[in-house]
C-alpha cells in the first residue's frame, strides 16, 4: 500500500497555536507528515530555523508520524518531491487568505502536476491570530499566552527587547 504523505510548509515565524491546531489536524490524514520552516524572502525573519524548528518539535512530541524538517531556501514543490510528498498542506484564516492560498496552489501546480494541495480551514479559535500579528502584540507588551506556546511567547518578548 502507498503511504499518504503531506508536507505542511509555512515561514512559521513564530509558530503559533493556529498552525499548530493545522499540524495536528493534519496529522490524521496521513501516514506521515513534515512540517517544514520554510524561506520566504519577502519576510524578514526574527527566528532562526533551528529555533523554529525547536519550538514546534517541543509542541508535537507526541505525534508519532509527524518530522519536521528543514525546507529554507528550496522551492516547496521540490522538498515534496524529494520527500515523495504528494499533498501540500495550506490553511486559511479567513476569505482574504482563500485568494493568496488558491494561487500558491495553482503555481504548485504548474510546477508540479502530481501535488494536490489540501486546505484546510482555520479552528474559529484561532482565525484572527497571524505570526506577524503576534510579532506585533509582543513588540508592544502585550500577552500573546493564548495565542502561541510558552515557549514561543517568552523567546518572542526577550527577542523584541534586543532589538
Amino acid at each position: 500500500m502507498t503511504q499518504r504523505i503531506g508536507l505542511y510548509a509555512g515561514s512559521f515565524d513564530p509558530i503559533t497555536n493556529g498552525h499548530l491546531d493545522i499540524v495536528r489536524r493534519a496529522s490524521k490524514l496521513f501516514d506521515k507528515l513534515y512540517v517544514a520552516p520554510m524561506t520566504n524572502t519577502s519576510k524578514n525573519y526574527l527566528f532562526t530555523y533551528e529555533e523554529k524548528k525547536e519550538f514546534i518539535e517541543d509542541e508535537i512530541t507526541d505525534l508519532k508520524n509527524v518530522e519536521v524538517i528543514d525546507g529554507k531556501n528550496e522551492l516547496t514543490t521540490k522538498l515534496a518531491c524529494q520527500l515523495g510528498a504528494d499533498f501540500m498542506v495550506r490553511s486559511m484564516r479567513n476569505p482574504d487568505d482563500f485568494g493568496y492560498e488558491s494561487g500558491v496552489a495553482s503555481i504548485n501546480k504548474v510546477l508540479d502536476k502530481n501535488i494536490e494541495t489540501i486546505f484546510l480551514l482555520a479552528n474559529d479559535k484561532y482565525a484572527t491570530i497571524s505570526s506577524s500579528m503576534m510579532k506585533e502584540v509582543a513588540r508592544f507588551g502585550g500577552d500573546i499566552s493564548e495565542f502561541v506556546p510558552k515557549s514561543v511567547a517568552s523567546a518572542l518578548v526577550k527577542k523584541l527587547r534586543k532589538e
